[in-house]
């Protein structure tokens, strides 16, 4: 593997980030073989200023057989902000979910923690098995749940939006990630990619609407446009975070990971 984790701003980073990020990061190790993602070199690491405080953003990520990309952000502003976000996009051609978690610290408190697999098929509805496993993992209690923002259609009707209000929440919801993440790498592995264009037509469809509708999250919008000014931000969002392709990729080998 080519490219290597920092571990120096996660170190900094609110506990449960950090736990966080490094369960993403061994799963991701033992499930898949990692390939390198080219990711525009001014995006990797980035340094910039928000009202006064540095801010350090991180990026890691990587591709395999059944995913297109792998995506780990980092961020961290001033001593008071630290912001986890991955995605794991499929493959186009494989009818997979988009597993998608973040979470946002704010002086030493975690004010929102989200994670789900949402749905890219043409009906909005997760595959039959993906239903079934989720329906069978152990529920969690929290204390402040919270609501979806209005362009949240997109996610599953198991997805956990909450903000955790003592240590065994911030615990459980590392649970329920992991257990979310784990069993997204599992079914992936079962997963064959569908065999006509039709059908990948809809999945891209499915990442396009994702994507868009997760570009209407005005709270990063004006964060990135705050630090590093409107054109970089609408940029960073449409390339870095959530990109998607606009037509089927008919190539389902796996030479372009290699």
């Amino acid at each position: 593997m080519d490219q290597a984790y920092s571990t120096s701003l996660r170190q900094q980073q609110h506990p449960l980030i950090t736990q966080l990020a490094n369960t993403i990061e061994i799963a991701w190790k033992k499930q898949f073989a990692l390939y390198p993602y080219q990711i525009p070199k001014d995006l990797g690491y980035i340094e910039g200023s928000l009202e006064g405080e540095k801010l350090t953003i991180e990026n890691h990520c990587y591709q395999t057989v059944q995913f297109r990309k792998l995506h780990l952000e980092l961020a961290k502003v001033g001593p008071h902000l630290d912001i986890l976000h991955c995605v794991m996009f499929p493959r186009t051609n494989f009818p997979l979910p988009i597993f998608g978690v973040d979470i946002v610290a704010g002086r030493g408190k975690i004010s929102a923690a989200i994670v789900d697999l949402s749905p890219t098929n043409s009906l909005n509805r997760l595959p039959i098995n993906y239903h079934q496993s989720l329906q069978k993992l152990p529920s969690q209690q929290f204390s402040q749940p919270r609501t979806l923002p209005a362009w949240g259609d997109i996610f599953s009707e198991f997805c956990l939006f909450v903000s955790p209000g003592n240590e065994q929440e911030e615990a459980a919801f590392l649970s329920q990630a992991r257990l979310f993440l784990l069993t997204h790498c599992q079914l992936s592995k079962q997963t064959q990619p569908v065999e006509s264009i039709e059908q990948e037509d809809q999945l891209v469809s499915g990442q396009r609407r994702y994507c868009l509708q997760q570009q209407k999250n005005d709270k990063t919008r004006r964060i990135l446009e705050r630090a590093f000014g409107e054109t970089w931000a609408d940029r960073y969002l449409r390339t870095m975070l959530f990109d998607y392709t606009e037509t089927a990729i008919s190539d389902k080998s796996a030479t372009e990971c290699k």
